[in-house]
């Protein structure tokens, strides 16, 4: 079993989070701010960190970054919080998070996300590159689509190629709606167009995914199995 530190300025939810995974047979440290977990971290070496990201004094993403630039991200990293959105996903990602998940956490995502990240090496701190050939910034959607929209991580050495380049130079909008167009398309195709699948993989209801789906654009004739499933 792993040792696991859990740094967040709620004690309701550190509590919750340490009765959950002490069940499952893990070691848990407690921290509810950025200068305690500094603190654990240093002391215990954890295997794998629970990172809020809105915290009073230095916030997780903070943290996260102050680790990655000092080499001190040598263990996997799920960050959580109440109010993320893919953005926030991605800019964790970014900094080398290796999954998020959104409160309010559900013991199977939580479970999963643990499982899945203590079996993975370490992510590399910086995932996005600048291209050789065009001045532009890519960003691969395997960093993304690690924890966004309150996943757990992926499995990215299975199923369809995940790996893809974004032009990150446009609005925000455009972008975000390239990265969901590849994101649910990616799913779609792992699952053989099975809606139900897929809906259940993303979190949305089948309805909202759906209309979802035509609204990006998602082209559903290509799928084996189309919206029938």
């Amino acid at each position: 079993m792993a040792t696991i530190l859990v740094v967040d300025d709620e004690m309701g939810i550190r509590a919750l989070l340490s009765e959950i995974l002490t069940d499952e047979g893990h070691t848990i440290e407690l921290a509810e701010n950025a200068a305690q977990a500094r603190a654990a971290r240093e002391r215990l070496r954890p295997d794998l960190v629970l990172l809020d990201i809105w915290m009073p004094d230095v916030d997780g993403i903070t943290l996260l970054k102050e680790w990655g630039a000092s080499g001190q991200l040598n263990m996997p990293v799920i960050m959580m919080s109440g109010h993320g959105t893919i953005d926030t996903a991605v800019e964790a990602t970014k900094y080398g998070a290796i999954a998020f998940l959104e409160k309010p956490i559900t013991l199977q995502k939580l479970l999963r996300a643990v499982e899945q990240s203590l079996a993975r090496t370490p992510p590399k701190p910086a995932p996005v590159v600048t291209s050789l050939y065009r001045s532009e910034t890519v960003l691969t959607i395997e960093a993304a689509m690690t924890g966004g929209m309150g996943l757990a991580p992926l499995p990215m050495d299975t199923g369809p190629q995940a790996e893809q380049s974004f032009d990150l130079d446009r609005p925000l909008r455009e972008a975000r709606d390239a990265f969901e167009k590849s994101y649910f398309e990616f799913h779609l195709s792992r699952e053989n167009g099975s809606m139900t699948r897929v809906a259940e993989k993303t979190g949305l209801e089948r309805t909202h995914l759906y209309r979802k789906l035509k609204q990006l654009g998602v082209d559903l004739s290509r799928n084996k199995r189309g919206t029938l499933a």
